[in-house]
């Protein structure tokens, strides 16, 4: 059989312009009418042509390139240079420029409030197609690395010892500069022993800012190269970085807000995410869902109270649901749920709780860090008689009890997601919330963030989010011509 092979000396000609680079149902089209439907000028990019000095790249190209880089996994500076040099539906976006990977970081440096509010003009682009309807948002969490190491954490009582430390290093250089002076033949530049004090104080300052910051905001540990990452575990152990959250719409699992943050778990963190959904979707959406997480009795009734027409529906189960939930079937488990809190009355008036079996316990101490009470049964010996002992409990004083000054609260909520439209909404919460991650982590390729501190992070989360977006954008118009002609007509006048 004959083998077919290439010619490099077969002389060829590209398509005469560089609009017929790309074929007219390419993605790269689609990505070039998104952006240019958006309001950059009051989004915050300068598009001043007439600034005095050398010619800027055009920030609206600058832009297109980040996004649709960012799309295909390539996020690095340099690997958005050689892009522009060779990938030609890359040449066709950028209209030829071939910008170097300098002037590239540094646009995504210098913009990152106005590339923060890329993804707010997307989801509104979306609202406008009518593919995000906003009534029932899903909220979640993820985590994902800073550029940063975890050896960069420093604790008090290191920041101090570095101190210490650069002090002495700082009087030595002092002493060896005045050496120097006495005679300079004997010993290094005087030039490099300048540049080392410099370089010392410069650090020295550094930790400080990091003590007082700490000791000001109460924390343990803080990093020196990424001040506003936190510190996670995960399966593959420590780790620095970001926690991120996004709100997700139910109708087509869109992202309609996304936001990164240090703290490092969820709890509190669904009203903040649910009033950027809002502040996006410019109304209150009527359902809020969200793993248990989220399950802080008060920031829940925040979200509930964001409407003051109608109550925000929440739907989000306690941490002790969803154990009870993980434990269903089994035997043993279902003997003692018969002994649960749940399973104790209690006596508002009394304030007293009253066992299965009838004895009363009464709150013998008050928890203030815990924000809660302590139930006890008075006679110790009343449990180790019972003949449920064993099973409701095997302390020596007996069974307790701790109700939570909230307790009215978190029952209410609880009540909240038993019900059945409750059910049919929660169930459809991993399929929308957690397919963004999914798709950013493993198809994208992201493990980590390249930029540093909340802006720059947010910037990137934005970016982000907006590919994952535009990737089912794609799907919901069939292709990249049906997204690009909904586009168009939308922009028209």
């Amino acid at each position: 059989m004959a083998l077919r092979s290439g010619n490099r000396e077969q002389g060829t000609f590209l398509p005469p312009t560089v609009e017929d680079y790309v074929l007219e149902d390419a993605p790269v089209r689609a990505y070039d009418a998104l952006i240019d439907s958006m309001p950059l000028e009051e989004m915050g990019f300068d598009l001043n042509s007439s600034r005095v000095g050398n010619p800027r790249y055009n920030p609206v190209a600058m832009l297109k390139l980040l996004v649709y880089g960012y799309s295909y996994g390539v996020r690095s500076s340099r690997k958005l240079e050689r892009e522009c040099n060779y990938n030609l539906s890359f040449i066709w976006l950028m209209g030829g420029m071939k910008p170097d990977f300098k002037t590239i970081a540094e646009f995504r440096r210098n913009n990152k409030k106005a590339l923060k509010l890329v993804l707010q003009q997307t989801a509104r682009l979306c609202i406008n197609l009518g593919i995000i309807d906003g009534n029932i948002i899903f909220v979640d969490g993820t985590k994902i690395r800073a550029n940063a190491s975890v050896e960069n954490f420093f604790t008090n009582e290191k920041c101090e010892k570095i101190i210490l430390k650069l002090d002495k290093r700082i009087d030595e250089i002092i002493s060896e500069a005045e050496k120097i002076d006495n005679n300079e033949s004997n010993f290094p530049s005087l030039v490099s022993v300048g540049a080392e004090l410099k370089d010392k104080k410069k650090f020295r300052s550094k930790v400080k800012n990091m003590l007082k910051k700490m000791n000001d905001e109460g924390t343990e540990k803080l990093s020196h190269v990424d001040a506003d990452c936190a510190r996670f575990k995960s399966r593959q152990g420590f780790h620095a970085g970001y926690n991120v959250q996004s709100a997700v719409d139910e109708k087509h699992g869109l992202i309609v807000s996304s936001d990164a943050v240090s703290q490092n778990n969820d709890y509190g963190l669904l009203s903040s995410q649910i009033e950027n959904a809002n502040e996006t979707l410019e109304e209150n959406c009527s359902c809020a869902c969200a793993d248990s997480g989220y399950a802080d009795s008060g920031d829940l009734k925040k979200v509930e109270n964001l409407n003051p027409k109608n109550k925000t529906k929440v739907v989000v189960p306690s941490q002790k649901q969803k154990n009870d939930e993980r434990v269903i079937g089994k035997k043993a488990a279902d003997e003692k749920m018969n002994f649960s809190k749940q399973c104790f009355k209690f006596n508002e008036k009394e304030n007293t709780y009253t066992c299965p079996e009838g004895h009363i316990l009464k709150c013998k101490r008050n928890r203030v860090k815990r924000a809660s009470k302590e139930y006890r049964i008075e006679k110790a010996e009343i449990c180790r008689n019972c003949k449920h002992f064993g099973v409701c409990t095997t302390g020596k004083n007996g069974r307790t009890v701790e109700r939570f000054n909230n307790e009215k609260e978190k029952k209410y909520f609880e009540a909240e997601y038993k019900k059945e439209d409750s059910q049919k909404i929660y169930r459809l919460r991993k399929m929308k919330a957690e397919l963004p991650f999914g798709h950013i982590k493993r198809n994208l390729g992201v493990t980590g963030f390249l930029m540093r501190g909340l802006d720059g992070v947010n910037a990137e989360t934005s970016i982000l989010s907006t590919c994952f977006n535009i990737s089912r954008m794609l799907t919901i118009f069939g292709g990249a011509k049906g997204l690009k002609d909904a586009i168009l007509a939308k922009a028209r006048p």
